[in-house]
Order: structure tokens, then sequence, then C-alpha cells
């Protein structure tokens, strides 16, 4: 029997909804496309949310709050801008949930950068000549050598680019991905802005900031790499 809207049933689209956060008709296409699997409407879902957040990536992130998140019992605390298109957006439960969570990661991971295009060029160049020795030093011929660079340089993206990193309560998703997820549920481009992270008795802060294009229109300065 083929699947269609009606055969899918109320629990199966609350299932969804709460493993996805997607609205309820979003959950019932995924479904029927799906044929009624849930792990592959919830990969259907993720995959429209990315594309959906494609498509506004471009947009004006003027609005947003400060989300902070204190850890072990107030040995690490985090502050983190997340921005969205508007006020309205910005007070919403779902948009104070993202923030909560994305600053509980940081707490939990330390990156060191928002994204890979923030990622200084001595800091590239640094790890890379690391993973070029030690593939040369393993015998490895030299076309050999770059391509297990190439790798080794993705992994180290997702060691210390937030947007890279697997989502500390998903291990299944980025933060990317989650982002993308309320990008299509909200219908507003979210960005992350900038963060601070402290830990008790380290002498350094981990402080990261998203360079601004020349052209975006909050007239706002490009701002440092992280340090």
């Amino acid at each position: 029997m083929s699947t269609t809207m009606a055969n899918i049933s109320a629990a199966q689209v609350k299932d969804l909804r709460e493993k996805t956060g997607a609205p309820m008709m979003d959950c019932k296409h995924a479904l029927t496309e799906a044929k009624g699997d849930l792990d592959q409407a919830i990969v259907l879902l993720r995959k429209k949310g990315v594309s959906v957040a494609a498509k506004k990536a471009a947009r004006v992130t003027s609005q947003g709050s400060v989300g902070y998140y204190i850890h072990a019992g107030g040995k690490i605390g985090v502050l983190v801008e997340v921005n969205c298109e508007s006020d309205f957006v910005a007070r919403t439960e779902d948009f104070k949930e993202l923030v909560h969570d994305i600053a509980m990661h940081i707490a939990a991971s330390d990156p060191k950068y928002v994204r890979k295009e923030d990622v200084t060029p001595e800091a590239f160049e640094r790890e890379k000549d690391i993973y070029l020795a030690q593939a040369i030093a393993s015998g490895k011929p030299a076309n050999i050598a770059e391509k297990m660079v190439a790798g080794k340089m993705e992994k180290f993206y997702e060691e210390v680019c937030l947007l890279e990193q697997p989502f500390i309560k998903d291990q299944t998703i980025s933060i990317s991905q989650l982002i993308a997820a309320k990008v299509g549920k909200l219908g507003e481009n979210i960005a992350v802005r900038r963060y601070a992270r402290f830990k008790v008795g380290d002498a350094t802060a981990t402080v990261a900031f998203t360079s601004t294009k020349p052209d975006d229109e909050s007239g706002e300065a490009s701002a440092p790499a992280a340090k």
C-alpha cells in the first residue's frame, strides 16, 4: 500500500516534531515522502533546513540577542551573540532555546573560531605544515601526502570551528545544521556573530568573531579573528 498523508498517524507526526522542531505540515510531508520511515524523514527535514538556510544566508541579521551559559559550578562561563532578522523572532522560545544551546555547546567544546573563513592564515598554514610533515615522515608519496593533508584539515576545522563541530546534545548533526533547522522553522536568517568563553584559572579567554562582509547593510566594521 502506498504511503499518503492519510496513512501518517498523529503519533508519528508528534514524534518527528519532538525530534526536529519542524512545523507539523513539514513533518507530515517528510513522513509521506519517507514512506513512514522516521530516520529518513529526519534526514529530509535537515536537508530542507539547510536548503532554506542557504537561500536566506545573504539576508541582513541586525537583530538577535546575547545569551549566556555558566557551567561546572561557576568555573566556566560563555557569552554569545546570535543574530536574526527581526526582534519578533529574537523573542521566540525557539530562538532563545537555540542561543542557550549554542552557549552551552561553546562552554563544553571551546571552539576557537566561528566559521572556517575565520581561521587565520597563520593558524591554517601552521596546521597544514604539521600534517604535511607527518605524512611525509610516514613515507607517503607527495601526491598521497597532499590528499591526506586535505582530509586532516577538514578534521581540523571540525575540531576548532563552532559551525563545523558536532552538536554536543546530538552528535549526528553539526552546529550549522542545528542553526539551519531553526532557519527553516522560523523563516529568518540566523548567524552567530561573536562569543567569549572564560574559565577560572585560565589566563587567556577564547574570544571569537565572525568577520562581517564589506557590503553588510548593518554598517558594522569587520571584526578580528579569534584569539
